[in-house]
């Protein structure tokens, strides 16, 4: 499903030329440039071609237009002149303003929710991500019923292209809307559920979860797959991956951790995709450490540290769960900028700078991640059995064996390990 079909005859293709506006609203919060060049990178991650960018200081939103008359004249002139197809304001925008801006601009226009939306749609590679999308757009779309909808029409074998739905067709549409997401919320609901009980096995196992979390194109895929050897999309690119993805890796005295990769959040994440992302995130909310990719080099680097908390704890995540930050592309830093992150960095005992391509820090991550994780172990000296293999492979999974001094028929080793897996073991069958 696409926010971009009106109809048969009208679809904004692959390589649609498009201009972006960007309208001014937080008081120069974030820099212009980097925030122009991220909703050119959020364009070109579903092929539009950006031909031109524009922004515009806000003082007070129109409730017809959200931008002023002038300004609206402006980016008609630019979709014109560049013979734009597409106007993507780089905002969330209310059915009405959205469609007096295409009236005025002769163009079709989205906004920043139906555009990481139509992102989200493309990349979504598994069944539950498909879901989720879907349920996400059917929500945006619910108060959007112009023609964008005679899509329905077709669907069930209707006649769309006699002309845009009526009223008593918009009616109907609503309510397929309604049962179509009743539907995806039963899905998903079960989804849920199955997941809770594959993380009731990991709990019984247990190992420890860290929960790999940033700003789109941060680097945590780069990062997982330097961790795990795995083979996880990597690109320069916004949302190069959506669906969750777990692997095992040792850490220093942590012989098993499973390393969950994320979706990439981004500022002003909409709302429909938060709440049906929810089963997806519950992977962050049950974590032992929450690592924080954060793109170093960035302008905007603090103000996009301050949206992924805004979701984290949109999602459920408790302050309690302990953070850590690994500051990525310190390579991307030189001069006096790079000397000034690596020395911030030594002094906090919650950051780590790291280069996930070079492999920069990453050993340094691990050590200090493992520190983190371990901090509440204690040493247990426990005797076994000489030919209890099974006991001592347990030991040697769940915690970390200091020293051994085998005694006649026994064994004795120097544990350092979690006080609720020593007394798991202390209740073994």
């Amino acid at each position: 499903m696409s926010v971009f079909n009106r109809d048969e005859n009208d679809e904004v293709r692959h390589g649609a030329r498009a201009v972006i506006a960007l309208p001014e609203m937080n008081n120069g919060l974030r820099d212009t440039e980097a925030r122009l060049e991220e909703a050119a990178g959020l364009a070109a991650a579903i092929g539009l071609d950006v031909v031109d960018r524009l922004s515009f200081r806000i003082r007070q939103p129109k409730p017809a237009t959200l931008f002023g008359s002038g300004q609206v004249e402006q980016i008609a002139l630019a979709a014109r002149m560049e013979e734009a197809e597409l106007v993507v304001v780089d905002a969330a925008l209310t059915p009405v303003q959205q469609q007096n801006l295409e009236k005025a601009t002769n163009a079709k226009v989205i906004d920043r929710t139906g555009l990481i939306l139509e992102i989200f749609g493309e990349r979504a590679a598994t069944a539950e991500g498909r879901l989720q999308v879907e349920l996400a757009h059917l929500d945006y779309q619910a108060g959007r019923l112009v023609r964008s909808w005679t899509h329905l029409e077709r669907q069930r074998g209707g006649f769309g292209f006699l002309g845009g739905p009526g009223e008593t067709q918009i009616e109907a549409d609503r309510r397929l809307i309604r049962d179509r997401m009743a539907k995806i919320r039963r899905e998903l609901e079960q989804v849920r559920k199955t997941r809770g009980l594959h993380r009731a096995r990991r709990e019984r196992a247990p190992w420890p979860v860290v929960a790999l979390v940033g700003y789109t194109n941060a680097g945590k895929s780069t990062l997982f797959n330097r961790l795990t050897g795995a083979d996880v999309m990597a690109e320069n690119l916004l949302f190069a991956t959506l669906d969750p993805t777990m692997r095992q890796i040792s850490l220093p005295g942590v012989d098993k951790t499973i390393l969950s990769d994320t979706v990439g959040f981004v500022s002003d994440l909409p709302t429909q995709l938060v709440a049906a992302f929810r089963a997806t995130l519950e992977e962050v909310t049950a974590a032992d450490i929450i690592l924080h990719v954060r793109d170093i080099a960035h302008p905007d680097s603090e103000a996009q540290r301050a949206d992924v908390e805004t979701v984290l704890r949109e999602i459920g995540v408790s302050d309690a769960t302990p953070r850590f930050e690994a500051w990525n592309k310190i390579d991307l830093l030189d001069g006096d900028d790079r000397t000034d992150a690596l020395n911030e960095a030594a002094h906090r005992d919650d950051v780590v700078a790291i280069s996930a391509t070079s492999g920069e820090g990453v050993d340094d991550l691990m050590i200090e991640v493992a520190a983190k994780l371990t901090a509440g172990h204690r040493r247990y000296s426990i005797t076994l059995d000489a030919a209890d293999g099974a006991g001592a492979a347990w030991l040697h999974q769940h915690g970390e064996v200091l020293g051994q001094v085998v005694e006649g028929d026994s064994a004795i080793y120097d544990v350092r390990m979690a006080p609720r897996d020593y007394e798991r073991f202390e209740t073994r069958s």
